[in-house]
C-alpha cells in the first residue's frame, strides 16, 4: 500500500462520523470551551478535530511532512488550531524519525519500539522502511509558546517516556499510549507521572474509548494492571490526572 493509500484509509477510519460522539462524550471529562490540549502526534487529526468540536484551543504536534500537510488543510480555517512540525522528546535538537510507507500509524524515534515490534504477535509485516532527521522540541518548550495546557494527549510509538522527561509541570490530565511489546516503557511513564505528582490513573484499551476499570488506581497498580495483559491486548491507553474525577468509568 502507498503512503497516499494509507493516509487516506486512516482518514476514512479515524473521521468515521459514528466514532465523533464517541470520542466526544469521552473527552468532554477532561476539556471544554476555551481549554488548551496538547494532541502530541496528531496523525490524522481526529482528536484535534474533537477538541475543537469541544471548543478547546488546540496545538497538534505531527511530524511527518505528509500528515502535517493534511492537518494544514483540514484545519486552515479553524483560528483555536496552531500545528507543530516537530518531535517532541527530553531536550531539544535533531531527531531520526523512521517511517513506515505503508502504516504511517507507527511512524517512530524509537529504535527499540521497532526491535520489540519485529516478529510480535499484531506486528506480522511492519517495515520501517525510510528515515527522515526532524526537529525536536519538548513539552516544556511548548507550554512556554503556547500555554499551559488543560489536557495532553501523547502517541508516539514507544517514544513516550522520552517526551515526558521533557516535562516538568504536570497538567491537570494526560494520556499516553502503550502497548504489550513494551510494557517496560509504559512503567517509566508511571514512574515519570507519579514524580509530576499524579496519583490517579485509569487506562483503556485499543479505541474503545471506555475505561477497563471502574475507577481511578495508583502508578503502581495500574503497572500491575498492565503487565498482567494478554499479548492480544496489543495497546492502549493510560490515562492520568491530579484530581480522580475525571477517571471514573
Amino acid at each position: 500500500m502507498t503512503t497516499a493509500a494509507a493516509i487516506a484509509r486512516s482518514l476514512r477510519l479515524y473521521h468515521a462520523p459514528e466514532r465523533r460522539a464517541l470520542l466526544d462524550g469521552f473527552y468532554a471529562r477532561f476539556l471544554g470551551p476555551g481549554d488548551l490540549a496538547f494532541d502530541v502526534g496528531a496523525h490524522v487529526g481526529d482528536r484535534t478535530a474533537c477538541f475543537l468540536r469541544l471548543g478547546a484551543r488546540v496545538v497538534a504536534v505531527e511530524p511527518q511532512p505528509r500528515l502535517a500537510r493534511a492537518l494544514r488543510l483540514m484545519f486552515r480555517a479553524e483560528p483555536r488550531f496552531a500545528l507543530e512540525e516537530a518531535l517532541l522528546g527530553s531536550a531539544p535538537g535533531e531527531a531520526l524519525l523512521r517511517l513506515n510507507s505503508a502504516n504511517p500509524t507507527v511512524a517512530t524515534a524509537s529504535e527499540a519500539f521497532i526491535r520489540a515490534a519485529e516478529g510480535a504477535p499484531g506486528w506480522e509485516g511492519q517495515v520501517w522502511d525510510a528515515a527522515l532527521p526532524r526537529p525536536r522540541t519538548t513539552l516544556d518548550a511548548l507550554i512556554a509558546r503556547h500555554g499551559a495546557p488543560g489536557f495532553v494527549k501523547l502517541d508516539v510509538e514507544g517514544y513516550e517516556a522520552e517526551v515526558l522527561r521533557g516535562l516538568s509541570r504536570p497538567p491537570p490530565a494526560l494520556s499516553f499510549e502503550f502497548t504489550t511489546i513494551q510494557r517496560g516503557v509504559a512503567e517509566e511513564c508511571l514512574a515519570r507521572l507519579a514524580a509530576l505528582g499524579f496519583r490517579h490513573f485509569n487506562a483503556c484499551l485499543g479505541e474503545s474509548m471506555r475505561f477497563s476499570l471502574p475507577g481511578p488506581v495508583g502508578a503502581a497498580e495500574m503497572a500491575a494492571w498492565i503487565a498482567a495483559l494478554p499479548a492480544e491486548a496489543n495497546s492502549g491507553d493510560v490515562y492520568a490526572a491530579l484530581e480522580p474525577g475525571p477517571l471514573m468509568a
